[in-house]
C-alpha cells in the first residue's frame, strides 16, 4: 500500500450495542429524576470538584448514559458530594444521589470497590 503521508482514523462511532449500560440501568431504577437530565451542564458550571479538577458531571452524566462506564468509574472519586450541583438543576435531577448510586453499582454490578 502507498504511504501518502497521513493515517485513516476508526470513526468516531458510538456502539450502543457494546457498551455496558448496567450502570445507567442501574440508577435509573433507584432515581427516576435522571431521565429528566437534559445536559444543559448547569451542575457543572457551579460544581465545586470541577473547579478544582478535571471532573464534569455533565460529561460523566453523558458517558454513564452511553454505557462507556471505564472513565466513569475514574472520575466518580472527584465528586464532594456537596449537593450544588442539586440545587442549581433547571429538571429537578438529584444529581448526588446519581453519583451515590454510581458507586454503589459499580460495587454491585462489577465486584469491586471504586
Amino acid at each position: 500500500m502507498a504511504d501518502f503521508g497521513f493515517t485513516i482514523i476508526k470513526p468516531r462511532v458510538i456502539d450502543y450495542d457494546s457498551n455496558d449500560r448496567r450502570i445507567a440501568e442501574y440508577i435509573f431504577e433507584r432515581e427516576p429524576s435522571f431521565r429528566l437530565c437534559i445536559e444543559c451542564g448547569a451542575c457543572s458550571a457551579t460544581c465545586s470538584a470541577g473547579n478544582f479538577t478535571r471532573f464534569s458531571l455533565r460529561e460523566f452524566n453523558i458517558l454513564l448514559k452511553r454505557g462507556e462506564n471505564s472513565y466513569v468509574k475514574n472520575e466518580l472519586k472527584k465528586c464532594m458530594l456537596c449537593g450544588k450541583c442539586t440545587l442549581v438543576c433547571p429538571r429537578g435531577v438529584n444529581t448526588r444521589n446519581v453519583i451515590s448510586l454510581a458507586q454503589e453499582a459499580f460495587i454491585k454490578l462489577n465486584g469491586h470497590e471504586v
